[in-house]
């Protein structure tokens, strides 16, 4: 199939760079000529393992290229995916910019197009854009008549650090179609997939991947608040979530305390739900309490660098980890950033360090950063481990207890073991170990 895919982001690189490995004939178009020229040199612009690979192959073979030229692009395939950002506005709404220009130039290229064409957003949008918004736009802009165009709405449910391997082999495929040609389109596309697959229409899709990232959210909030009970009453919630895990209702997974969730889904999503049933008069007490608890906890980790150290002006704190989390370059809503506001608000001497998104960090605060750990932890009074990459919890302990001045190390992600730490002559801290 000839696939064009609007947007050489993270969703767009990894949609299209998997649909080229399976045969496809992948554009990807962006209006960012750096970005495309470095796609057509087999780099990948952003961290994601496997995806650098896969995008060479997928040049090598011919498969997929990227473009500019957003009209060629569109006119010379069957099928257009959406795959453009939807930030969020200043209250937490959803800002549809990006999708309405993309539709619109979606739209403008099909005047040059005789053929029927399917347009399919994968973008994250509340419910009613592709029928209301995205759909509106593309007849108007085209002139087509809707019987010429499938539109429908195809959500990606690709996690960072492991979304090539969640695109290749997908745990569920959702099916929003407005038509029978975008059903028969995705049917097609979508056949060899062996996972199951739910065939709905587009406002059902649009929900169903705001209901699945603000159920796992509030999960991770239950289980915060949880923990921070554990704290005061002496409990080791990692022995709390076992037992809770063995429950086949709750399931294992999303169990674990700490600083909190970050990074470009569950925030942006949460907010822009609330905010979207708030516009339509539907209160939303869940989603506001989710919210709530995850701003608590990177301010819980202050204090337990306060209530350790005492005042912090002046003492250096080394942060091991800011990327939201490990395997990506990501650091979108990263709670190390109000971490490290924080501290650097209260005086401290702040040093942080992280495999691939120290300079990604830096365009968010101006922190000083270490090329290794080891230089980052020197002299330090204290370190908090805010990423739970492999470089840090296998970490040699006598190293850290040597370099360091201090002896306190505080684990925002409850990845250390607690015994070794311990007996290695540290003063232990983590979010729901009592």
């Amino acid at each position: 199939m000839k696939i064009s895919v609007m947007g050489a982001g993270y969703v767009g690189l990894v949609t299209g760079a998997t649909l080229a490995e399976t045969g496809n004939q992948v554009t990807c178009l962006d209006i960012l000529e750096a970005k495309i020229t470095e796609l057509n040199q087999g780099k990948s612009p952003i961290f994601e393992p496997g995806l650098e690979k896969l995008i060479q192959e997928g040049i090598r073979t011919g498969n997929l290229k990227g473009s500019t030229d957003i009209e060629d692009g569109i006119v010379e395939s069957d099928l257009t995916f959406i795959c453009v950002g939807t930030p969020s506005e200043k209250d937490g709404s959803i800002d549809l910019n990006y999708i309405k220009s993309a539709a619109s130039s979606i739209g403008r290229a099909l005047r040059h197009k005789e053929k029927k064409h399917t347009v399919i957003v994968k973008s994250t949008v509340v419910p009613l854009t592709t029928e209301e918004i995205v759909l509106p736009i593309l007849v108007k802009k085209s002139g087509w008549k809707r019987e010429q165009l499938g539109v429908g709405m195809n959500p990606e449910f690709l996690k960072e650090g492991s979304a090539v391997k969640d695109a290749q082999k997908p745990d569920r495929i959702v099916i929003g179609s407005a038509d029978k040609l975008s059903l028969r389109v995705m049917r097609s596309l979508y056949k060899e997939y062996k996972c199951p697959k739910l065939e709905c229409n587009p406002r059902t899709a649009e929900f169903i991947k705001y209901a699945s990232n603000s159920f796992l959210a509030a999960k991770i909030s239950f289980v915060n608040e949880m923990a921070n009970m554990c704290n005061s009453w002496g409990i080791d919630f990692k022995e709390v979530a076992e037992g809770m895990g063995m429950d086949s209702r709750i399931s294992p997974l999303f169990l674990r305390a700490g600083a909190g969730f970050g990074g470009s889904c569950f925030p942006k999503d949460v907010k822009a739900l609330a905010a979207a049933a708030k516009s339509d008069n539907v209160e939303s007490k869940m989603l506001k309490a989710t919210l709530e608890v995850n701003e608590l906890q990177p301010q819980i980790i202050v204090q337990m660098a306060e209530e350790r150290l005492g005042v912090l002006k002046g003492k250096k704190i080394a942060i091991l980890g800011l990327a939201f989390k490990p395997d990506t370059d990501d650091v979108r809503e990263s709670r190390s950033e109000v971490v490290v506001k924080e501290l650097m608000d209260k005086g401290a001497e702040v040093v942080g360090h992280d495999p691939e998104a120290m300079d990604n960090f830096k365009e968010l605060i101006d922190v000083n950063t270490a090329p290794s750990i080891e230089e980052t932890v020197e002299k330090a009074d204290c370190v908090i481990l805010m990423t739970e990459w492999k470089e840090y919890t296998k970490i040699n302990l006598k190293m850290l207890r040597n370099r360091m001045s201090g002896n306190v190390i505080i684990d925002g992600r409850q990845a250390f073991n607690p015994e070794q730490i311990e007996k290695a002559g540290f003063d232990y801290r983590a979010i729901g170990l009592g």
